[in-house]
């Protein structure tokens, strides 16, 4: 006999008296908690591997990180409308997979010395081709595996475990490489994925949303994808989404790829502080997650959201003015970083749960994937062009447009009705057939 209280009305999803007793929310959390950790480690291991061991340059580390990046320009929207007729868990458990082998076979060949620049490359875009289909994977589980009223308090959760990685990530892959190796960084990196990998198969409850039959015929991932498109774009609040996503990570990513150049070479600072200065934005995102549980219900979504995005970005434009002679260059970038890591978390969370509680179950994959398309998608483009101005402009004054060019996307969240959410979120709204209507 099931208990009484095992599901939600006409929702189909457990209502545990706690998120947090029901043991496979427990299993996706801690899965994404490892394979994110690995994410960040490796996202810092590979770049200062080429800084630091291979001498690249400017333009040689923009085209790298441009090269990890340029997957979710190609391949999101399609790996949304495959989300949304298979099961995420089978989804994650892959890609997790892969790139476990992936990043293992790395750390042999650095160990063999043959780990150089074009191995990076590669490795960069393997890496990168994985994580979007584990990225949009777990974006769209927590919908079908908790209830909408849960989902605050799951993505808080889910994005605290992110600022976890955050905080330990970049420290772990800076120290790894400056003390120990490249090749023993990629090893640890592969250890998380692969306990990543065991946590998330364990999940045992089917998914609630059943994924609707597998075409048989190519034609069919277009129109799937085309119909997310359309979706996002006649929807005012999803449609800002994505042009203030896509204005603040084409900037982030010009602005990363000169901070990566302006830390060690500008300010000297050793692999093992800019890993630190790195994980900074962790204990920050890591109180923007908490604070993001409460914030909104008190003072409005759209609030919150312009608030947090302005503070967190314009943060940035301090780093320019720092010294290395200075004193106060090592707990500047910490305060830097903290304060980031908490406007960005909580934008992330807001973000994630006005954009799940208006998108019906069905579409919640191709949503996922067209926002992140739109958002991550001009990221190769920022990398590109942050290397091309470190390279004439110098990494001090590159490094100050590229911040002041992050501010584009706190300004457009205020101009749009997403600025004018208030306390509650919003709801889909449906036609009689079951389709949702495009919001004026």
């Amino acid at each position: 006999m099931p208990p009484a209280s095992s599901s939600a009305p006409g929702s189909g999803r457990p209502a545990p008296a706690s998120l947090w007793r029901d043991s496979d929310f427990r299993r996706l959390w801690s899965g994404q908690t490892a394979s994110q950790l690995g994410e960040h480690t490796t996202a810092v291991v590979l770049p200062l591997f080429a800084v630091l061991t291979i001498d690249a340059g400017a333009g040689q580390l923009g085209v790298l990180r441009a090269v990890g990046q340029a997957p979710v320009l190609f391949l999101s929207l399609f790996v949304g409308a495959w989300v949304d007729r298979w099961r995420t868990r089978t989804m994650m458990v892959l890609a997790d997979a892969g790139r476990a082998l992936v990043l293992g076979a790395a750390a042999l060949a650095g160990l063999f010395g043959r780990l150089g620049l074009p191995a990076l490359f590669a490795l960069a875009l393997a890496v990168g081709v994985l994580s979007v289909f584990f990225d949009v994977a777990y974006q769209t589980s927590l919908v079908r595996l908790v209830r909408r009223d849960q989902l605050v308090r799951g993505n808080s959760a889910l994005e605290g475990s992110r600022s976890a990685a955050q905080i330990g990530g970049p420290a772990l892959g800076g120290t790894l490489v400056s003390v120990l190796s490249a090749p023993i960084a990629a090893a640890c990196g592969a250890l998380f994925f692969a306990l990543s990998f065991l946590l998330i198969r364990r999940i045992r409850r089917p998914e609630s949303f059943p994924a609707p039959e597998r075409p048989q015929r190519p034609p069919r991932v277009w129109r799937h994808v085309h119909e997310g498109l359309r979706f996002v774009t006649g929807d005012t609040l999803l449609r800002t989404v994505c042009l203030a996503s896509a204005a603040f990570q084409f900037f982030f990513a010009a602005v990363m790829t000169v901070y990566l150049l302006f830390l060690p070479r500008e300010l000297h600072l050793p692999g093992v502080f800019v890993g630190l200065a790195l994980a900074a934005a962790g204990p920050g995102a890591l109180l923007g997650s908490l604070l993001a549980a409460h914030l909104p219900s008190r003072f409005g979504h759209g609030t919150v959201l312009v608030c947090a995005a302005a503070l967190g970005d314009g943060v940035f434009l301090c780093v320019p003015a720092l010294h290395s002679s200075s004193a106060v260059t090592v707990p500047a970038l910490l305060a830097v970083n903290v304060v980031f890591g908490a406007g960005g978390q909580l934008v992330n969370v807001t973000v994630m749960a006005v954009r799940q509680s208006v998108t019906p179950d069905g579409m919640q994959g191709r949503v996922a994937a067209t926002v992140t398309f739109v958002g991550m998608g001009l990221a190769p483009l920022g990398s590109l062009l942050g290397g091309f101005l470190a390279a004439r402009w110098g990494s001090r004054t590159s490094l100050l447009a590229a911040a002041a060019g992050m501010l584009l996307s706190p300004s457009l969240m205020a101009l749009s009705p997403l600025a004018r959410l208030g306390r509650t979120l919003p709801a889909p709204e449906h036609l009689p057939t079951g389709r949702t209507r495009a919001r004026r």
